[in-house]
């Protein structure tokens, strides 16, 4: 029998770090270890129960077969209905696509869109999967690093830099994953400023966790924030994160028709349309009521406050503040060059993690595997009693480094 022969269009993509230390979490966690895990994307709230009821009398009655391609009208009207009430953007259905999660829409857009060797501008830190994606579509990914000092956030010197006669695309992500960071208009503006004298360059903007906002933070959007560059927009959400909804996989984004049908393309010959009751389920979240939201954002906050002052009481060891999601994005280089009670040496921001893990049972991940070092990110997704126990745990490790 012949060998397997992997397609040469991944050769240079692997299972995400974040996957393989949750693999390895739990096989630790199988041999009895107290492994506390804050590596997880998703938030530990359940969905709110009426959108759990839409669901059900969905398929009570008949709603379960396939739908319109690009999402249910009713849905698309939910849609619409949400940016025009929460940023003053008008979308006809045709602007719209309902995808099986925004990570499918991000890689409908650069496969309906990239040529090889098309340039993707990415400001590091950034989530994991943009670049695999940009890759197996066959751009380029144009990384920039954004630390600490600039609040991990692209400034305008940063890209007019990184702009080029291939680039397509500049992705932003805010709230981030993994920093938490956040664009406030004030911190946009600029940019697009820019971006208006390069006409052939469209904007992405991710905007999946836009409601998980802190301290009176006002979120904004590009295609909002700047009218003129709504032509080459494409803005992306769903109800993953807002509404605790990660498993039932409705993304959805907005954008010139002509850029949706071309990603309608992609999806049909992909997975096709997403699933009917996901989609009852998504409608009820977005047309429902929004106290929810508020509600577990205080819950939220108080988690970031915990891990926050908790991280920058360790020696060695600087957390700023993120001003949304539920990440936080620490900086670990004073505990590198420090030896480990078996004698090997931290000398990178892995090392810490794998220590961290393999010594004091806590799972985070390493911010190599988003393009930044030596940071690592915690996912505060959890209870504040494991959160604690973390917190003590990673004290302490630090506190056995010589």
């Amino acid at each position: 029998m012949s060998e397997f022969r992997k397609a040469s269009r991944i050769n240079a993509i692997e299972v995400s770090e974040i996957l393989q230390i949750g693999a390895r979490a739990a096989q630790l966690k199988q041999q009895g270890r107290p492994v506390i895990v804050l590596g997880a994307g998703e938030p530990d709230f359940d969905t709110p129960d009426h959108i759990k009821q839409a669901a059900v009398d969905a398929i009570w009655a008949g709603e379960t077969k396939y739908t319109a391609l690009t999402g249910t009208p009713e849905l698309k009207q939910a849609i619409k209905a949400k940016f025009q009430r929460d940023h003053g953007l008008d979308f006809t259905a045709d602007e719209i696509l309902v995808s099986a999660g925004a990570k499918q829409l991000i890689y409908n857009a650069f496969m309906a869109s990239l040529e090889p060797g098309d340039e993707v501008i990415v400001p590091a830190p950034y989530w994991a999967s943009y670049v695999d994606i940009i890759a197996l579509a066959g751009g380029t990914p144009v990384l920039v690093p954004c630390g600490a000092e600039t609040g991990f956030r692209m400034l305008p010197a940063q890209l007019q830099a990184a702009l080029s006669p291939r680039t397509r695309w500049v992705l932003f992500n805010s709230p981030s994953n993994p920093s938490g960071a956040a664009y406030g208009a004030a911190q946009y503006a600029p940019l697009l400023e820019l971006l208006l004298q390069y006409p052939d360059v469209w904007v992405m903007a991710d905007d999946m966790y836009e409601h998980i906002v802190y301290d009176g933070f006002d979120f904004a959007t590009p295609a909002a924030v700047e009218p003129r560059l709504k032509s080459r927009c494409l803005t992306i959400n769903g109800v993953s994160k807002a509404y605790a909804m990660t498993g039932w996989r409705i993304g959805y984004g907005a954008g010139p028709a002509e850029l949706i049908s071309a990603m309608a393309v992609i999806q049909g010959q992909s997975t096709s349309c997403a699933s009917s009751v996901s989609q009852a389920a998504a409608q009820a979240a977005l047309n429902g009521p929004q106290d929810v939201l508020q509600t577990r954002l205080a819950g939220f906050q108080r988690r970031r406050d915990l891990v926050v002052a908790g991280l920058n009481a360790i020696d060695g060891i600087s957390c700023p503040r993120p001003e949304g999601a539920f990440y936080t994005f620490a900086n670990c280089a004073g505990v590198l060059g420090r030896r480990c009670p078996d004698g090997t040496v931290i000398e990178s921001d892995a090392d810490f993690c794998r220590y961290v893990l393999e010594f004091h049972n806590v799972a985070v991940v390493p911010g190599r595997a988003f393009g930044l070092s030596p940071y690592f990110r915690i996912s505060y997704a959890t209870s504040e009693e494991e959160l604690i126990e973390a917190l003590a745990r990673i004290g302490q490790a630090v506190a056995s480094l010589h």
